[in-house]
């Protein structure tokens, strides 16, 4: 498929306002789908260490284990139908404006912003923290000369095509399993204890150290939906979006639970810190862990450019799309000859060069509130068009009715219930997060009746 002329669009809900949408051109397939998805979630077992650290050995494994149990696979499932049945470019903002309407499409699209705005700043902090295995000592001001690289390389990438974001993220997917897998393969012999005790690492107790441990691993499991936003660009979206999140979602767990087990059983987790793979590596590879360590700090750095270039591919599609729902100026709908929303990549690119600057890499229960929040808005979609577009259906539904959707929708509701509840007996560590939250929550319907509802009305 190629970019021709431009096709009028008329959403039947919430407005009557027609627009025109640019056809983009197919270029990421099913593989590597599965590989922009595998950095839109996750980007490999980097940071379970520092969860291993807050938590303790046993409690680590058990969250891991559950939590794609207990949050990915109900939002894989809701995720996966909605994809199926509106493959639209835009994703998740087209089917909450589809269901719900325009206001909260936008709200939709505000908390994807506010939410990326931190989670973007966290990639180039990673890309830094491996750095330091080869360069230690790197002075404050070549950090951010470095952070700045990685935003605009991922920018340069991205001004491609997705196709080229595509084919990165399988080369660096790659690179980063072989790196685990060999440190994986080379500590089992060397394991001497079993992987899960003790069990807690508890300094705050019991409900202090969960709060801590379920807000890094929903931040390591959460993005299922990210890629949506480019399903204008996926070849036979409608089947490749269920089917890619059938192969990812296993891989992500697994990807995380096998090293995590085969170094913990060979190793003393006392010793683990921060960005400690490379360390972990050395301690449990043998003769070869040198050389694996060395692979595993490169893996970082390719992890951390690999999560920011798929990650600003799909974000940058939000704007775009609300830009040809008139929500933003007319001109970040621009695209180019391979049907790339350059404006709306650079003008990412510009406002994640920003805040960088700002220390909201700590500011992770912000990232998973914010995002679970627009999340919840997407089941609620599912859950209205089963009610007023029963026969609207692509390849892949789940077998249950309304009701049994409803009931899946819930079981991430509760844990994120139960994270914000022991979030606030925490306030050192949840407290600001959760405020900041909140105003960025606030401003969403002054923005769009101050500014995009008098647009929209003229």
């Amino acid at each position: 498929m190629t970019v021709s002329n431009s096709r009028s669009v008329e959403h039947e809900t919430g407005g009557s306002a027609r627009h025109s949408a640019p056809v983009m051109i197919r270029t990421l397939t099913t593989a590597s789908l599965v590989f922009v998805l595998f950095f839109t979630v996750s980007g490999g077992a980097y940071s379970t260490e520092t969860l291993v650290t807050q938590v303790g050995p046993g409690m680590a494994l058990l969250i891991l284990l559950l939590v794609p149990l207990l949050w990915s696979l109900p939002e894989v499932l809701i995720v996966g139908e909605l994809a199926s049945m509106l493959p639209e470019e835009g994703g998740y903002y087209a089917w909450v404006r589809r269901a719900f309407g325009p206001f909260w499409a936008f709200q939709n699209g505000w908390w994807t912003w506010m939410y990326s705005l931190v989670d973007m700043a966290i990639y180039p902090v990673l890309f830094n923290q491996y750095l330091k295995f080869f360069v230690p000592g790197l002075p404050e001001s070549a950090h951010w000369a470095v952070s700045l690289a990685i935003i605009w390389g991922a920018a340069g990438i991205n001004l491609r095509g997705a196709g080229n974001v595509g084919r990165v993220s399988m080369i660096a997917g790659g690179v980063i399993l072989a790196a685990f897998a060999a440190m994986t393969v080379l500590a089992i012999p060397r394991v001497s204890h079993v992987p899960w005790h003790p069990f807690s690492a508890g300094e705050h107790g019991i409900a202090g150290t969960l709060g801590v441990g379920l807000s890094i691993a929903l931040w390591n499991y959460i993005g299922w939906d990210n890629a949506s936003t480019v399903q204008g660009e996926v070849a036979d979206a409608s089947r490749s979006y269920p089917k890619a999140l059938a192969i990812t979602l296993p891989l992500v767990t697994l990807s995380y639970l096998l090293p995590l087990c085969a170094t913990l059983g060979a190793s003393d987790w006392h010793t683990w810190h921060e960005a400690g793979w490379p360390d972990i590596a050395r301690q449990t590879g043998g003769p070869l862990g040198g050389f694996v360590a060395i692979a595993i700090a490169v893996g970082g750095m390719i992890s951390a450019l690999a999560l920011y270039n798929a990650l600003l591919m799909s974000y940058s599609r939000i704007p775009f799309a609300m830009a040809v729902d008139e929500m933003l100026p007319s001109a970040v709908a621009k695209t180019d000859t391979r049907g790339t929303p350059t404006v709306a990549v650079l003008v990412s690119a510009v406002c994640y060069s920003a805040f960088t600057l700002l220390p909201f890499s700590e500011l992770v229960v912000a990232d998973v509130v914010l995002y679970a929040l627009a999340l919840f808005l997407e089941f609620g979609a599912l859950i209205q068009l089963r009610k007023t577009e029963p026969g609207l259906r692509g390849s892949f539904r789940i077998p249950v009715g309304r009701g049994g959707v409803i009931a899946l929708a819930m079981l991430p509701v509760l844990i994120l219930l139960l994270v914000v509840g022991l979030g606030v007996q925490d306030g050192d560590y949840a407290g600001p997060a959760l405020i900041g939250s909140a105003i960025a929550v606030a401003i969403g319907p002054l923005v769009y009746w101050g500014y995009v509802r008098r647009r929209i009305s003229r």
